[in-house]
């Protein structure tokens, strides 16, 4: 199954003319999920065709405005749309009164349930065949990252399954038994199937590089991670608890990362080129996000 990614803003703190407020949509059969809701997310969900209905659930890293003050407009938009569906929001717990106030400041009539959860290490929410787990990173303030993993699934052996003469409905007997009788022989389901992994895409921001995200990031298909410096600006980045490029393509190459996306870009850089430099002479496969970056993997 495709999974879809959208990294709807790209910048820093403040937005600029290229490059709006964090956000970042994974959309699995169906399912939207958005990760951060920065201001604005939702006219960027308009710009890329993502029906505001469709979210399942929102995961905030930590409780800073420019990660979080979409939220507002974005379940105002749900219920004018005749949302029904309860909605999840997830936030580092002890922050769940910073997402109340954004949902309750204008009295707003909103004709669905929003659930508000407060976050800590583990698997936190779990959709058809799928999980997003959070994991801590090192910021100002409580911040989490999040792993979204697709769950393995069982494949068949496709010409031993036939050479032991499997046909037909056999397959989905021996998938409900363990095991069938095939002829004189019995073949058990071990026999014929092989688990395949499922994808993985992380997400980390606002951070400084920790070990916990090289765990979280093993053997991923994509890590989208803040770069809001260049190489040269390192001591702004520890400074601010934030990650340089050059430091993130490292933490991408120890965690043997399939691609590397960097986003959450400072406005002081006009242009991306010593970031994608910095990052690419570490890491090949980087890139620098702009605004509406799409990957289908």
């Amino acid at each position: 199954m495709q999974i879809k990614t959208i990294i709807l803003g790209t910048a820093g703190s403040a937005p600029t003319i290229t490059r709006k407020m964090p956000s970042v949509a994974v959309i699995y059969e169906g399912d939207v999920l958005l990760f951060d809701c920065g201001e604005g997310t939702q006219f960027r969900m308009l710009d890329y065709g993502i029906n505001p209905v469709r979210v399942k659930a929102i995961f905030v890293s930590h409780a800073h405005g420019d990660h979080t003050i979409g939220i507002a407009g974005l379940v105002r938009t749900m219920g004018m749309n005749n949302r029904r569906e309860p909605l999840e929001i997830f936030v580092p717990a002890g922050d769940e009164r910073v997402i109340q106030s954004l949902i309750t400041f204008d009295r707003a009539l909103i004709g669905y349930k929003i659930v508000i959860k407060g976050v800590r290490s583990g698997v936190v929410y779990s959709g058809r065949d799928y999980e997003v787990l959070a994991f801590k990173l090192r910021h100002t303030i409580p911040t989490y990252g999040y792993v979204f993993r697709e769950t393995r699934k069982l494949r068949f052996k496709k010409e031993l399954a036939k050479r032991l003469g499997l046909k037909g409905e056999m397959f989905a007997e021996l998938k409900k038994k363990g095991r069938i009788k095939v002829g004189k022989k019995t073949v058990a389901l071990s026999q014929v199937t092989w688990e395949q992994e499922g994808k993985k895409i992380v997400y980390a921001t606002d951070t400084r590089p920790t070990p916990s995200t090289i765990v979280a990031a093993k053997n991923a298909d994509l890590l989208i991670h803040e770069s809001s410096y260049k190489a040269s600006e390192i001591g702004l980045a520890r400074q601010r608890m934030h990650s340089s490029a050059g430091e993130v393509a490292a933490l991408a190459k120890r965690a043997h990362v399939k691609r590397l996306v960097l986003t959450h870009i400072s406005a002081r850089h006009r242009t991306d080129a010593e970031l994608l430099r910095d990052a690419k002479r570490i890491f090949s496969n980087s890139v620098v996000a702009k605004d509406g970056y799409t990957l289908v993997i």
